[in-house]
């Protein structure tokens, strides 16, 4: 991660003190994270000690030339890029320093708009080429959920116990707010099992009625409802040899909970209107967003459902608590949506991006790198391409400031969704799908922040 919230980091080496000093305060003002060596050995001390994006490197200093200099910068695992500093007598040296891997050079005096260019672009550069040796990292390391893109110790935690648990039976249960990516690391969890040639199917409980519900899970005969003009198999029949992940497992009825824990546990169940009794191998994943200890506390799930279920818990954090993988999933999303446009994340986008919190969670992340790439006339998505929502933390720390506290995490949320309801016009569904979250999961934080706009009567 950027130190300083975000900022490049920038080592200027030059033995000139006013010229180092003068332009340490002019990149200072451009919003550069800087510090300055004195000569070639103190910036390849300061460069052991530190990490630094982008070099700035004298050809003629003291104690250990800028050529020197450059040869011991690229022998680091992950070296800055340079840009020299040279007098128009040394240019052919410049230009020879370049064939040894140097990014460009500026001519002295040089301009700060034309340093401050430069710089981005070597930043730019250099970040494309940490992501490469980081996907070689990975290809080289054999990752065994290449499908899951993270750069989070606690997600790389959770695919180390994937690997454990994937090749078993055991049943899992996944939690963590809308949008993590629970259905993600459930189908992961599929492809590594011994069921991964057999149907993977997903159903969420939560978005049918009960009696729909019952009719998908398990099927029904010709005649045993109205509109049953045919005989359907229901999602355990379709899954045989299979798995089933069924998602928001938390919002079943307490008849339903019983009826699954029978097939759960014996791979046995009737389709709805009828007597003849059906055998099936499923392995069973369950999702959800609710608390199920509250719900077993609070009599409205079943507790022996509940310890059947969560044989092993897998929770996953949101994304505001792994602001790390922000810039690499942002990245992968240009990837993905390629066809929509080759673009690039300029820093200060990425910055909002970063400090964001991301209600949403991934889901949200995906939506907003979709829309930045349609609507950004440019091949760089910049920070005026990135919704307004993206920026309310802004507006949530000036006015919290004036009365001596800083925006938390909660006031931040509670603005945004403010304002997404705002521009929903108070339509829950459409501020839900904005948000990328369940709208049972908005009306909980309408209740919990206590936004109360009333929804449109006329829906036409």
């Amino acid at each position: 991660m950027r130190n300083e919230q975000g900022k490049i980091r920038v080592l200027i080496a030059d033995d000139e003190k006013n010229f180092a000093r003068v332009l340490k305060t002019e990149l200072g003002r451009e919003g550069y994270s800087t510090d300055v060596a004195s000569h070639g050995r103190d910036a390849l001390d300061k460069l052991k000690d530190q990490e630094f994006d982008v070099l700035i490197l004298d050809l003629k200093m003291p104690k250990l030339g800028g050529m020197e200099v450059l040869k011991e910068v690229k022998k680091m695992a992950l070296p800055p890029e340079v840009i020299l500093l040279t007098g128009h007598g040394t240019i052919p040296t410049a230009v020879e320093a370049m064939k040894l891997g140097a990014y460009t050079y500026v001519t002295k005096p040089c301009k700060t708009a034309e340093l401050n260019l430069l710089i981005r672009k070597a930043y730019e550069k250099q970040q494309i080429l940490r992501e490469n040796l980081y996907l070689k990292t990975r290809l080289g390391h054999e990752e065994p959920f290449p499908e899951i893109v993270t750069a989070s110790p606690k997600i790389r935690q959770i695919l180390k116990m994937l690997v454990r648990i994937a090749p078993t039976d055991s049943t899992v249960l996944i939690t963590g707010e809308s949008g993590t990516g629970k259905e993600l690391v459930a189908k992961a969890v599929h492809q590594k099992s011994k069921r991964k040639d057999k149907p993977f199917l997903v159903i969420n409980c939560g978005a049918l009625q009960e009696s729909i519900l019952e009719s998908e899970l398990f099927g029904h005969e010709k005649g045993a409802f109205t509109g049953a003009h045919t005989a359907k198999a229901g999602l355990f029949e379709v899954a045989d040899k299979g798995t089933l992940l069924l998602d928001e497992i938390g919002e079943i009825s307490q008849t339903m909970q019983l009826k699954l824990l029978r097939v759960i546990e014996t791979g046995k169940f009737f389709r709805v209107g009828s007597t003849r009794e059906r055998q099936v191998d499923v392995r069973v994943l369950t999702a959800t967003n609710r608390d199920l200890q509250e719900l077993v506390k609070a009599g409205r799930f079943r507790e022996d459902l509940f310890y059947r279920i969560n044989v092993i818990p897998i929770h996953l954090p949101p994304l505001r608590e792994r602001p790390e993988d922000v810039p690499v999933l942002t990245r992968y999303f240009l990837q993905l949506f390629a066809p929509l446009g080759k673009k690039t994340v300029s820093n200060e986008a990425m910055i909002f991006l970063t400090r964001y919190a991301w209600p949403g969670n991934v889901r949200e992340l995906q939506h907003v790198m979709r829309r930045a790439l349609i609507l950004s006339p440019k091949d760089q998505v910049e920070a005026e391409d990135l919704p307004l929502d993206l920026q309310v933390d802004r507006a949530s720390r000036g006015a919290l400031a004036s009365r001596g506290a800083l925006a938390t995490l909660g006031d931040v949320e509670r603005q945004h969704i403010l304002r997404v309801m705002e521009q929903a016009k108070g339509h829950r569904g459409q501020a839900a799908e904005i948000l990328g979250i369940d709208p049972k999961t908005l009306y909980r934080k309408l209740l919990t922040y206590r936004i109360d706009i009333a929804e449109p009567r006329d829906r036409r």
